[in-house]
């Protein structure tokens, strides 16, 4: 065979070996005490959902190189200490209830992804930590609706509103509840131990009711016995019944007295144990008053920063929005003065620069006119000549006249030789303001080439 083809044939087997064992390398085992979460490029579940990862538990799976990646999980029960203190009862009673959790990752299927997506990473401390914060939370919330006795005498009713409580909430995290041991319940006020003292005393003065009722029956049935006895005895000897009998009656006598005493002592006794009954009884109801009169405490705070903390805010919610209100006000105000000033301001400029160059257009005029005020001013009114004449005329223009009767003989009537039509026509021209009488009410002299007005002056 060519040693070429041997070489190539060698380096295909290697590289073949190479990818066997590498894909070989990528399929993992699960142990029994661990769940392994694959993650990257997963499938979805049977119901056609989305998953972020998958999860194995007992099992194998092939690992996809580059589009996928995997960590293991352990299922080793995990410990937790929680010493709840001062937690509030419904009787508002503080309580202690130091107790002791076993708790570890569960293996149901959606309880499996919750763990997957919530504790994949996390050290162990840090597990302890978060189930720690749920517990305290239920614990709190489970002694808030059972009384104190209820959680005292009847535990089994406590642990299972415990675990129901706990459990449901630590399975949002992927966690399940193996175990709940409480080891002791306390309280501040010393109610739980005063009601230990009461059912102590209580069994006591059961015990001693008990004995003393064995005693009693005891002395009337051997008392009885012997009456039968010496009655037997008696009837055969009428005088030893006699002597009995008198020896009865002394017996009895002692026997009363006795009794007496032992009745008298008793009666002490349970007096004493009423008091001290009394003296827990009154030490609990002090201590509940306390719990009581606290509580008001913290309600009076609780109404004090819900009414008058709550008023000074909106108080000073009202006054922020009242001071804004007055700035947008003045705001508004000094933009309307601005846009006032600024257009009083152009119509100021406007009237100014019109003046400006009127002033250099008579400036010009005068200049044109070689430096004479009155020529420049002749050249002015001989501008406007038409406009003034046009003036005049307008003024007598729409004077309606329905019918004007002279009668004119033609003679010469008047002085200066005018006949009385030529005089009518005269007046009514007159009747327009001459031009010099125009010129002087604007300060004014009519220029001397439109005629000088003759001044009659009376000797």
């Amino acid at each position: 065979m060519d040693p070429n083809a041997i070489i190539l044939i060698s380096v295909f087997a290697i590289i073949a070996f190479a990818l066997f064992m590498g894909i070989l390398s990528r399929y993992r085992k699960c142990p029994s005490d661990k769940i392994l979460v694959i993650y990257g490029k997963v499938k979805a579940d049977k119901s056609g959902q989305a998953r972020s990862a998958k999860c194995v538990h007992g099992g194998a799976s092939f690992i996809m190189p580059i589009f996928q990646a995997y960590q293991y999980m352990d299922l080793t029960p995990i410990s937790i200490t929680v010493d709840l203190r001062s937690a509030l009862s419904k009787q508002n009673i503080r309580v202690d209830v130091p107790c002791r959790f076993m708790v570890g990752i569960s293996t149901e299927p959606g309880v499996m992804q919750n763990a997957a997506e919530r504790l994949l990473g996390l050290r162990l401390n840090e597990i302890q930590d978060l189930a720690k914060d749920i517990i305290l939370g239920q614990l709190r919330l489970v002694i808030a609706t059972m009384e104190i006795e209820e959680i005292n005498t009847d535990r089994d009713k406590f642990l299972l509103a415990v675990s129901n409580n706990v459990e449901i909430e630590l399975k949002k995290i992927g966690l399940r509840l193996i175990n709940v041991n409480v080891t002791d319940i306390s309280d501040e006020s010393g109610y739980i131990e005063a009601l230990g003292k009461e059912a102590a005393a209580k069994a006591i003065n059961d015990a001693k009711k008990s004995v003393a009722e064995k005693d009693r029956d005891g002395e009337i049935g051997q008392a009885e016995a012997v009456r039968d006895q010496r009655i037997q005895v008696a009837s055969a000897d009428a005088i030893a019944v006699q002597g009995e009998n008198n020896a009865k009656i002394e017996i009895a006598k002692s026997d009363s007295n006795r009794r007496e005493r032992e009745a008298e002592a008793l009666k002490l006794a349970m007096a004493a144990e009423a008091v001290q009954a009394a003296k827990a009884k009154e030490e609990a109801y002090a201590a509940q008053r306390m719990a009581e009169t606290a509580r008001a405490e913290r309600d009076r705070a609780t109404q004090h920063a819900n009414i008058v903390v709550k008023a000074e805010i909106e108080k000073k919610q009202a006054e922020i929005d009242a001071e804004a209100k007055a700035e947008v006000i003045r705001r508004h105000a000094k933009g309307e003065a601005d846009a006032i000033f600024a257009k009083l301001d152009a119509q100021a400029r406007g009237s100014k620069e019109i003046l400006v160059k009127q002033a250099e257009g008579i400036r010009e005029l005068v200049a044109a006119a070689g430096g004479d005020a009155d020529s420049a001013v002749k050249l002015l009114i001989a501008d406007k000549l038409e406009e003034l004449t046009r003036i005049q005329v307008e003024a007598i223009k729409n004077i309606k006249i329905d019918k004007v009767t002279v009668w004119d003989s033609g003679s010469n009537s008047s002085t200066d030789g005018k006949t009385a039509t030529s005089d009518f026509l005269s007046g009514l021209m007159k009747s327009v303001p001459p031009l010099g009488d125009v010129f002087r009410q604007a300060g004014m002299d009519l220029p001397k080439f439109l005629g000088e007005e003759i001044t009659t002056v009376d000797n």
